[in-house]
């Protein structure tokens, strides 16, 4: 089995996206079939055999290790490693590619990776963020041994990253945070506690805490990297106070810390703290994004087994008329969902050449990605769980944790309340409904194929709709903008889908491939948007949406 193999939108959004489209396919059939082999059975153990603190080793001094199940470290070793995540990004040459390796195809690889193993990619995409942070902000001279470390293609000479922000009395309000920082001479020194630290043991923490004489709130936050280990080798004086006990994520180990006077170096500028760590913390909610479409396509591939091989009542599941009325919005939600992280990752891509439209675009796509998807998927991986019935409910089966799991999306990185307020002041400071109207109303006027375009005709009424809610943002009271924002969210992220959805039928229908996206396209206008009845075609042709298949041009247009 090749995860890969079985995903009918990932090939044909990549041979979009993707100039150097044969060159993915090595990758991509190499990782779809360790995910779905070894990489799973690796997450099984993993999973039940949680890491541990040692606080003390045989003569009683404070170690402070945590201590993984070989099973973590194999698939740490495949991640960073065979598959070069956190590196891709930041070196040429990785898998033979000339350049670096752009973020839509690491996006994309790394969909088909967290099908197996979710918990695992905060590590990964922390030390790919760090490294990027330091890159970006910090002296290339002072960091280098961090940033070559961080970006390491070898797992011997690899180190991670982590990002300590919550504190206690703060949560999602940073502006709160209460850690001291003190220079002193060639170093700066840390003390305070922080509440939330996943990847507990990493070699390169990246954290906020309070500049003397700084101002309240978060304009008074410098940013700082902690070593695991001071210059001369020597353990960093901050004690890991104990391990989380976590609904999901278990293989990963979060603790809480408390850091007692620790070496530190500043980042940039210390009077732009804030600014600087928000780069690593919207890298991380692209990322949590990515991962949750991944946990819906693992939950739609289990559902879709089990009911093709499931008989009941006579016949198998998947042939029953409500089963398909089942499915068939786990479908939409999982491949629109894909084609935003993608679309996303491409703008990123252009965002850093340079583009500064791209700029202003990704800083208002990651947070309703990161809203809208990470809701969806404790919805998809909930209801893939009741088709499996009381197996479902059975932690000898994959539903449990792909369920624990996706409930954690829409806490890291800002609960969903968090994420719609970023949203909203996107619209203050960037016009971002306009941005985001004028986006959507540019895919549909490039669309050629006559038939897609005169079904993306009337996604215009949703894109109207999305300027007009933006203004009365504006307009209205702050207290009617906040309560209204979360609504916005979503009927951006879904506007924002459909439009990309409707680009690439008619990108599929124009190159020859069939008019299938267009069933999708439609569908999901009128059925997971607008709430109507399921186009009729969609559940017959159920078959062909889930595998790939043709879908005659007559049935998408009717």
């Amino acid at each position: 089995m090749n995860f890969a193999d079985l995903d009918p939108a990932l090939r044909p959004l990549l041979a979009r996206y993707v100039d150097q489209v044969d060159r993915v396919e090595p990758l991509l059939r190499d990782v779809g079939e360790v995910a779905a082999g070894e990489l799973d059975r690796l997450a099984a153990v993993a999973e039940v055999n949680p890491p541990r603190l040692r606080q003390y080793d045989a003569a009683g001094d404070r170690v402070d290790e945590v201590v993984y199940h070989p099973a973590y470290a194999e698939m740490s070793r495949l991640a960073f490693e065979r598959f070069g995540f956190a590196a891709m990004s930041h070196r040429p040459g990785v898998h033979g590619w000339p350049t670096k390796i752009p973020h839509v195809v690491k996006y994309a690889l790394s969909y088909v990776f967290v099908q197996s193993e979710f918990g695992l990619f905060c590590p990964v995409s922390m030390t790919d963020s760090a490294a990027r942070v330091l890159r970006r902000f910090g002296d290339a001279e002072v960091f280098e041994r961090e940033i070559d470390g961080l970006s390491s293609p070898r797992f011997d000479s690899l180190l991670t990253g982590a990002m300590f922000m919550t504190e206690k009395q703060g949560g999602s309000d940073v502006g709160q945070t209460a850690t001291e920082a003190t220079p002193s001479g060639s170093h700066w020194t840390l003390r305070g506690q922080k509440w939330f630290a996943s990847n507990v043991n990493a070699d390169v923490i990246l954290t906020l805490a309070r500049v003397p004489s700084g101002p309240a709130g978060t304009k008074g936050l410098g940013l700082f990297m902690v070593p695991r280990l001071r210059p001369d080798g020597s353990r960093n004086s901050y004690r890991i106070d104990r391990l989380k006990d976590k609904l999901g994520t278990r293989s990963m180990a979060s603790g809480e810390v408390t850091l007692e006077d620790c070496y530190a170096l500043p980042v940039g500028d210390l009077s732009r703290g804030f600014v600087q760590m928000a780069e690593m913390v919207n890298v991380s909610r692209l990322s949590n994004a990515m991962r949750a479409v991944a946990l819906m396509r693992r939950a739609l591939h289990e559902s879709i087994v089990h009911t093709r091989q499931r008989v009941a009542f006579g016949k198998p599941l998947f042939d029953q008329p409500l089963m398909r009325r089942t499915l068939l919005p786990m479908m939409l939600h999982t491949e629109a969902g894909l084609g935003f992280v993608l679309e996303a990752a491409a703008t990123l891509d252009r965002a850093d050449a340079g583009d500064a439209e791209a700029r202003r675009l990704i800083r208002v796509l990651t947070p309703l990605g990161k809203h809208h998807l990470c809701k969806l998927a404790r919805e998809v991986t909930g209801e893939a769980m009741e088709i499996r019935g009381g197996n479902g409910y059975i932690e000898d089966w994959v539903n449990p944790r792909l369920l624990r799991d996706a409930h954690l999306g829409s806490i890291w990185e800002g609960s969903s309340n968090v994420i719609a307020l970023d949203v909203l002041r996107c619209i203050r400071k960037d016009n971002a409904h306009e941005l985001l109207a004028d986006a959507a109303q540019q895919r549909l006027e490039r669309i050629a194929d006559a038939d897609v375009a005169a079904a993306a005709e009337q996604l215009l009424v949703e894109v109207d709709g999305l300027r007009t809610l933006g203004k009365s943002l504006l307009s209205e009271s702050d207290e009617y903008a906040q309560a209204m924002c979360g609504d916005f969210t979503t009927l951006a992220a879904c506007t924002t889908i459909a439009s990309l959805l409707f680009e690439q039928a008619d990108h599929e229908a124009s190159s020859g491939a069939g008019y299938r996206k267009l069933l999708v396209a439609k569908t999901y206008l009128h059925h997971a948007m607008r709430g109507t009845d399921p186009v009729p075609e969609a559940l017959r042709w159920l078959p062909e949406l889930a595998d790939g298949g043709d879908v005659p041009a007559e049935a998408a247009q009717s």
